[in-house]
């Protein structure tokens, strides 16, 4: 910070662009330039760094990501111990499973006329088909199936479960009854313990799915809000928090939200996430909280401090996340899984008696309070 308005940055020497560069090389090249070129070379060099000292990493996923194929991108990230825990969109859970079940994706067209697709019972997400029957049918029986078996696992034994327990068992069942669970990051996240959240559940086909179960009286105990005090719990117990965002919309904010849950709700932790790394397309200055700026979320908590540990990286996250990919595993050896699926409910009541110890005495606490 002390440098940021003095003429001492690095000198601009022109690199040298040469075939078959590595991985490695492409970052260092970029790191030698200027604009989003820098950006995503210092992205990749702090998602280096936090998976070099075990920072509990979290990613977060918006946008169709899994229908263009990034999902078994995902997995291999899952299982070099790389990623403890993910927030999605409920789409990009639901579309991951198609490649489990091998039900039909293809690429298509965006100059195209609609009408005819829905005649043709094709559904497109931009430049990418799907079939109604083929593929969407076939899903939806899949997922109705899984949630009442679970259901009747359950019986009245549990009194509430999260969007992670039911994302569990989606992946559970595809690692056992799909053609090629290899191709799922839902079926890696249930092998590797890796809590999967869907917080906003209800905008996706899982949880339109549901809607038969509601009416039959088959739903598991579903509790939205185990969602929030287990992730809240995940950065209590995380000694260095870090995240990687494709994307913004509710998984950024949820990932986020984490920080001022603890901090202006339960009032048993300051500091929020040490390192974030967001890839969005969004503006800042429409409000929105695609387009907000990492540093901006320093005033409700959400981060550490917003001078350091932070970097945005404007473009697609369908060309930036493959690269940080492939630099990730270039450069860093596997990480021991910390299955924090197994932990969350355990952290959830520690983190419980903590806040109603201290509550005991709520009236005493100062704004600013010690941990």
């Amino acid at each position: 910070m002390n440098n940021k308005h003095t003429f001492t940055g690095k000198k601009i020497d022109p690199p040298n662009i040469y075939p078959n560069m590595s991985i490695s090389d492409l970052i260092s090249f970029y790191g030698s330039t200027g604009f989003n070129a820098r950006r995503l070379s210092e992205a990749a060099k702090m998602f280096k760094k936090m998976i070099d000292i075990e920072a509990t990493t979290c990613l977060t996923i918006s946008g169709a990501m899994t229908p263009i194929g990034l999902g078994k991108s995902i997995s291999t990230l899952i299982e070099k111990g790389f990623v403890d825990w993910i927030i999605t969109t409920g789409a990009n859970a639901y579309h991951d499973l198609h490649f489990a079940y091998d039900l039909p994706v293809r690429q298509g067209h965006f100059d195209v006329d609609d009408d005819i697709l829905y005649s043709k019972q094709i559904v497109r997400i931009y430049d990418i088909y799907i079939k109604e029957v083929e593929t969407l049918q076939r899903q939806d029986d899949l997922i109705q199936d899984t949630i009442r078996k679970m259901n009747k696992r359950i019986g009245n034994t549990v009194k509430d479960i999260s969007t992670a327990d039911l994302s569990y068992r989606l992946g559970e069942n595809a690692y056992h009854h799909s053609s090629f669970p290899d191709k799922s990051f839902m079926v890696s996240a249930f092998k590797n313990e890796v809590p999967v959240y869907i917080p906003s559940l209800t905008d996706s086909s899982i949880g339109m799915n549901m809607i038969p179960l509601l009416f039959e009286s088959s739903l598991p105990p579903l509790n939205l809000l185990s969602d929030i005090s287990e992730s809240a719990a995940i950065l209590w117990k995380s000694k260095i928090s870090g995240g990687l965002e494709l994307g913004g919309g509710v998984p950024k904010n949820f990932f986020q939200q984490t920080g001022p849950t603890l901090y202006q709700i339960l009032k048993i932790k300051e500091g929020g996430h040490d390192y974030v790394i967001q890839l969005t397309d969004a503006r800042p200055d429409t409000g929105g909280l695609s387009g907000a700026t990492i540093q901006e979320g320093k005033s409700w908590g959400k981060i550490k401090t917003s001078h350091t540990g932070n970097v945005i990286v404007y473009g697609d996250s369908s060309v930036y996340f493959p690269i940080l990919c492939s630099y990730i595993l270039s450069e860093c050896k596997p990480r021991k899984p910390k299955r924090l699926y197994q932990l969350k409910d355990k952290f959830v009541k520690e983190m419980k008696d903590k806040y109603l110890k201290k509550n005991k005495n709520s009236d005493k606490l100062p704004l600013r309070f010690k941990s």
